[in-house]
């Protein structure tokens, strides 16, 4: 199989970016595919794939999917699984949008996600995501090498259980998943660890789900400055400096409840490969 491919990250959370306009190059898009895509050593390697095809295109072959956008994000885990948003992975695809000329950066625009629609505003090199309204549920517990920490629930487009924690090395390597309640996660949880750096200001490491621990996470970064604004309850708007071990985002959680995310986002390599594997 002969293809197009791109390589990209925001705060070096990387992706794939697979062009497939009218859904006839990848199909399906086998998990097996995208993980031995996404492997480190034998394949290009990236924290996940973003496939960028019209919503048209992609309805064919999946009825549910629906946006008023005319480019779909279809985004999928390093291990192959489907994920509904990604908040780094959709700047990197809406910069190869504009890029490639696709849509018009002088006005917002609309990417569609299995998150819903997300409008985008660019503003030189920072990109802002509209990522919705976040939703604030319990508090449970997750662990990570030998130590229990309580865990807001935050849904930004993923589940996420934030730990406020006294050291981010506390958290220790974070190769294999921390432990959490599957009950209130049966899908699986992104798990972030944050410290306090200053007033409006956070630091954080994040186990996704299906990736491992990811230099950044944009729905994680959402979800730690909507649990740091809960903790300090804080008037909105707010907005939250928060640094990842790949850079720094910013997050407004604004007076209509909407969360905001800007960051930087690059495009890197660009080819054509014959997939023989």
């Amino acid at each position: 199989m002969t293809f197009p491919w791109l390589k990209g990250h925001g705060t070096e959370n990387d992706f794939v970016l697979l062009p497939d306009h009218d859904g006839s190059v990848h199909g399906d898009l086998e998990g097996a595919f995208v993980a031995a895509l996404c492997h480190r050593r034998r394949g290009i390697g990236a924290d996940g794939v973003l496939r960028v095809i019209r919503t048209s295109a992609l309805g064919r072959t999946d009825p549910g999917i629906e946006s008023a956008g005319e480019w779909f994000m279809d985004y999928r885990n390093a291990d192959g699984s489907v994920s509904e948003m990604c908040g780094n992975g959709i700047r990197v695809f809406a910069l190869h949008l504009v890029q490639e000329g696709l849509v018009d950066p002088t006005t917002p625009f609309v990417v569609g996600s299995r998150d819903g629609d997300k409008v985008i505003t660019i503003d030189g090199d920072a990109i802002s995501v509209d990522m919705g309204v976040p939703v604030v549920q319990g508090v449970s517990k997750v662990s990570a090498d030998g130590t229990t920490w309580e865990a807001q629930d935050v849904r930004t487009g993923n589940p996420h259980a934030v730990a406020f924690v006294d050291r981010l090395d506390d958290a220790g390597t974070l190769l294999t998943q921390p432990d959490y309640d599957e009950s209130v996660y049966p899908e699986g949880v992104n798990v972030e660890f944050v410290v306090r750096e200053g007033e409006r200001h956070v630091a954080m490491r994040v186990h996704e789900r299906g990736s491992g621990e990811t230099r950044s996470c944009g729905t994680g970064a959402c979800a730690v400055a909507v649990a740091t604004a809960v903790a300090d309850a804080a008037a909105h708007p707010v907005t939250y400096r928060v640094d990842v071990p790949g850079g720094t985002v910013h997050v407004t959680w604004g007076a209509d409840d909407h969360i905001t995310l800007t960051g930087p986002a690059e495009i890197v390599a660009r080819g054509t490969m014959d997939w023989t594997a």
